[in-house]
């Protein structure tokens, strides 16, 4: 029997991942469609995955499936024609990354949940069959030439700080299920307006549009295959690039250069900087954005306090982060929630 689980340390897989010398293209795809049986289809797509050597993260639920992996580029063909034996994934668009070094993924792991994006959605009535029109990068910048015409970001504030549209509308939480009623709430006088919603590769504002259409709103677009889509689509096309900044990606590299321009600043020192990391501190690992000179100040710490711990013996180190739970800290980085800048 097929092997449907990793059986090999973290440690030991990034080892082999960055001692590859074939390259690797990261890819990410999404599809709402009905699964009657996840686990079983996780198995199946697990099992054909692991021959093709694809790591990466992928859920599937019964709403359909998401994923986001890289892939040894010659094995890009057979993983297509692999999807595209899918019915419900035949043809499906598969978003290339923009900025890729094939290290993004150094695992596969494919599990089952309860939706492929979390919405908080009770409602029986809601149907994703019932979603906003997808423009392309063309219709995209042509829409958003008309000053009534409003865009909101369908992504979280750490992700909308290093980069987004110009003019687009921030929806501040740090949760999905929050955004949904709060974008209705935001837009509530403006039922009858262009709305076009977007996040990083489609699967959040398509979600969004149906959800905006089903508490009344018209004129509801979303903007096909998100971020990673269009941006490869203007360089292809020639189109002017409304999108300012670094797309904030879920992999090891935690940003995708759309454009030149750096619109945040380092949490510590102010200066401008996008580079997302993780403090150094396991006991902490908070998201934040740091600067190269502040990285080489505080070693890769977000305060002092992480900076004093990464240099005590590994076992004081181990009894101080003993039951503390660090998740939160690592994709949870409102504005409300930053902690103070270093002096």
């Amino acid at each position: 029997m097929a092997v449907l689980h990793n059986r090999i340390s973290q440690a030991e897989l990034k080892k082999r991942l960055f001692e590859e010398t074939e390259p690797r293209t990261t890819i990410s795809f999404y599809q709402y469609f009905p699964i009657e049986d996840p686990q079983q289809f996780r198995d199946e797509l697990y099992k054909h995955l692991y021959e093709l050597k694809v790591f990466g993260r992928i859920y599937v639920a019964h709403e359909g499936i998401n994923a986001q992996i890289s892939v040894p580029s010659p094995h890009f063909e057979a993983l297509k024609q692999y999807l595209y034996s899918i019915e419900p994934l035949n043809g499906i668009r598969l978003n290339i990354a923009v900025d890729d070094d094939g290290k993004s993924f150094w695992v596969l792991k494919v599990k089952v949940r309860e939706k492929i994006v979390a919405d908080g959605i009770t409602d029986p009535g809601f149907d994703m069959r019932n979603k906003g029109r997808y423009v392309n990068a063309e219709e995209f910048n042509k829409l958003t030439e008309d000053p009534d015409t409003i865009v909101i970001d369908m992504r979280n504030h750490y992700e909308y700080e290093v980069g987004h549209f110009d003019k687009a509308i921030e929806v501040p939480s740090d949760t999905f299920r929050e955004q949904l009623p709060m974008a209705v709430e935001m837009m509530r006088d403006k039922k009858d307006k262009n709305i076009i919603m977007y996040c990083t590769g489609g699967i959040r504002c398509e979600k969004a549009s149906a959800y905006m259409l089903h508490n009344g709103f018209k004129n509801v677009f979303h903007l096909e295959g998100g971020i990673i889509h269009y941006a490869n689509k203007v360089k292809e096309q020639g189109l002017p690039n409304k999108f300012k900044g670094k797309n904030f990606v879920f992999d090891e590299r935690l940003g995708e250069r759309i454009s030149e321009e750096i619109i945040a600043k380092c949490h510590q020192c102010g200066k401008p900087a996008d580079t997302h990391t993780n403090c150094a501190n396991e006991g902490c690992h908070l998201l934040f954005i740091q600067c190269e000179e502040c990285a080489a100040k505080h070693e890769g710490c977000c305060s002092t306090e992480c900076q004093d711990i990464i240099h005590l013996p590994e076992e004081e180190q181990v009894k101080i982060r003993k039951g503390i739970t660090k998740g939160p800290n690592i994709f949870n980085k409102s504005r409300s929630r930053l902690r103070p800048r270093l002096s």
